[in-house]
């Protein structure tokens, strides 16, 4: 008998969604197709549990009857009609608990002319009241937030709150502290055109800590699209919570190591990862036998809940297990919830979702556990801890890396690219089509998994040297072993030589742009505006004290510095906070700047090159001063990867929706 028979049910908009949500998560390459030998995982991610056998006669059938339109592979459609045909015969029996319930979806359709017909976005009710009672709770107290707050209960007017840009900017600082100057902030006389210039600022800012921000842009929040709005917020909280599982913010993490395991071992999880194994740590010392294994399934009974909010109370607050006795389950998570707000901790889920066994809200309501009561002893002595804090090099890379959309999400530089897989990614838009993906191991068998990470990173290098990249003394065994100094000199060139490409691409002069006329641009621009500021090189002191910076923005964007703000005392406090007020204002002009204020200061010229180099692309692309009237709407500025890359096939590669971005 067929494995595909005639259809006699159809999928709705809402499991589409998740479908091919799941599809992109495990299209590693992202050249629209999965491999056969991938589908029983996909399967298993969309909820269809199938034995081995049944996959098998499966892949058996699509081989013998060619039944795909590329060998061996399936793209979306093809995996969307398997889908509907598994549930024709409904076996998706755990489907369900996978595709959230009907219920909890608003289903939209396109906000632009193009995509109004034909083109819906799921809105997850639940993230809507989440993020909107969150926010309530963490901000409510601003005063430069009293027009905006507090948000309703049922979360409908957060995405008219996002409209001027501040809530949105004060969400970023939230998570991650002085991303943004508030100096930088327009915050009284809001016309449309100085509300666009904070959700510019705020954009660009979202990127500069990691978010992927790929096919949204400023308009996009203006006009309060929902779906977009709440991926982009999910992004931001979730880097907030994640920022405190580490070593660094949290030493008692050593204390989760297995045996013959290093601290080396621990950095290589993911925080979902470190999270579960708090998780089990604390029912481990409860006494209960019971292990987590994921935040999804595992959690809708509210058992494992109950005992690790029990434990990590302690003998100070008077937590129970009051909850285990009620049957109902959505009595029990309510019960469960209770005990949770004694220790200040009831965020991000109702009693509905944790039934429904909500991913991203159960993740981020145990983050925020760990990080208010960790509940972890602080080891005497940790041997190694210096040699793998995270320094500020290692973070902007990061950074830079995951707001390109690449997959898997970087959490650690060293272990995270020694499969090679990212840089494959990163080399394909810095120059689309250079990769083969026919070489490259996407997934690793037990017995070879050694030798086809290291076929990768060697051919990782051969793909350096054809870039012209210099790579004396660097091979593949060095990323593959996570060299830290090797591997930091790989990432700056790809970092640079992408940097350098978007200004070949905008110049459109036919021979690439080199830093030698970057300093010559900085200074014609500086020039014609009436500065008396130069920049000699990027190593000049004078760099220090952020004026050049500042200069340029102004001349770049004549008045928008206010330069009562910028200090000439010329103390390292005057130059830092002359250095952070030029890193807002760039981002808020639309250049989209990864270094740090402190990158300034100390002189480090690649970042500084960077900072110039974003700068000089404003010149090439529409700015804000192209409106005629500064009540209309304006057009967008932001040099990110939608707008550079409208013309490449870089959309294709990294096509990721900031919705898709469950696991990340």
């Amino acid at each position: 008998m067929s494995v595909l028979n005639k259809f006699t049910k159809t999928l709705s908009a809402d499991e589409k969604a998740e479908i091919l949500e799941k599809f992109t998560e495990i299209d590693a390459n992202k050249d629209g197709f999965i491999d056969l030998s991938e589908l029983k995982d996909a399967l298993d991610q969309v909820g269809f549990k199938l034995p081995g056998y049944q996959v098998r006669e499966m892949i058996d059938e699509f081989q013998n009857k060619q039944r795909t339109s590329h060998q061996g592979k399936l793209n979306i459609e093809e995996f969307e009609n398997l889908c509907l045909d598994l549930k024709s015969k409904d076996v998706a029996s755990t489907f369900k608990t996978v595709v959230s319930k009907k219920e909890n979806l608003e289903t939209l359709g396109g906000m632009s002319s193009i995509s109004s017909e034909g083109t819906t976005h799921s809105v997850r009710l639940e993230e809507q009241l989440a993020f909107s009672d969150w926010i309530n709770s963490n901000l409510g107290y601003d005063q430069d937030l009293k027009h905006l707050l507090p948000i309703d209960a049922e979360g409908k007017h957060l995405y008219q709150a996002i409209k001027d840009g501040i809530l949105l900017c004060k969400i970023i600082n939230h998570s991650c502290p002085d991303t943004i100057d508030e100096r930088a902030i327009n915050k009284k006389n809001l016309t449309v055109y100085r509300e666009f210039e904070n959700l510019t600022l705020a954009l660009v800012s979202s990127q500069a800590i990691g978010c992927n921000i790929v096919n949204i842009d400023a308009h996009d929040l203006a006009k309060g699209k929902p779906h977009l709005v709440l991926g982009l917020l999910w992004q931001i909280i979730r880097i907030g919570l994640f920022s405190h599982i580490t070593l660094d913010s949290c030493p008692g993490l050593a204390g989760l190591l297995f045996d013959n395991e290093r601290l080396e071992d621990l950095m290589k999880l993911s925080p979902e990862a470190i999270l579960l194994r708090w998780v089990n740590h604390h029912l481990e010392r409860a006494g209960i036998s019971r292990r987590c294994t994921n935040f999804q399934s595992d959690i809708v009974d509210s058992e494992i809940y109950s005992h690790l909010l029990k434990q990590i109370a302690g003998n100070e607050v008077d937590v129970n297990l009051d909850a285990l006795r009620e049957s109902d389950l959505t009595s029990r998570a309510e019960i469960m919830l209770q005990q949770a707000a004694k220790l200040n901790c009831r965020s991000f889920l109702t009693p509905q979702d944790v039934v429904n066994g909500v991913y991203k809200l159960n993740l981020a309501f145990v983050a925020n556990l760990f990080n208010n009561h960790p509940g972890l002893d602080r080891p005497e002595q940790i041997d190694g801890l210096e040699s793998i804090e995270e320094t500020r090099e290692e973070k902007t890379y990061r950074n830079w890396m995951n707001s390109m959309g690449v997959a898997p999400h970087v959490n650690w530089l060293y272990s995270d690219l020694a499969d090679g897989l990212v840089i494959f990614q990163l080399f394909d838009i810095i120059k689309p089509g250079i990769v083969n993906w026919q070489r490259v191991h996407k997934r690793f068998t037990p017995l070879r998994k050694f030798m086809e990470k290291l076929e990768n990173c060697n051919y990782a290098v051969d793909l350096g040297k054809q870039l012209k990249f210099s790579l004396v003394g660097i091979a593949g065994q060095d990323l593959n072993d996570g060299n830290a100094t090797l591997t930091l000199a790989l990432i700056w060139q790809i970092m640079r030589a992408y940097t350098l490409s978007i200004l070949s691409r905008l110049a459109n002069t036919g021979s690439p742009i080199i830093e030698k006329e970057i300093v010559q641009w900085v200074n014609s621009k500086l020039s014609a505006a009436g500065k008396t500021s130069s920049l000699r090189n990027f190593n000049d002191s004078a760099i220090a004290d952020g004026k050049i910076v500042i200069d340029l923005i102004d001349s770049i964007k004549e008045g928008s510095i206010n330069y009562d703000l910028v200090r000439t005392g010329g103390t390292e406090e005057d130059n830092l906070a002359n250095a952070k007020y030029a890193i807002s204002m760039a981002r808020k002009i639309g250049a989209r700047v990864y270094a740090l204020p402190e990158d300034i200061t100390e002189v480090k010229p690649k970042m500084v090159m960077t900072v110039f180099a974003c700068m000089m692309a404003l010149d090439y692309i529409p700015n804000m001063d192209s409106v005629p009237n500064q009540n209309q709407e304006p057009i967008a500025v932001v040099v990110n990867d939608v707008t550079i890359n409208n013309t490449n096939s870089h959309n294709n590669t990294n096509s990721n929706n900031i919705n898709n971005t469950n696991s990340n």
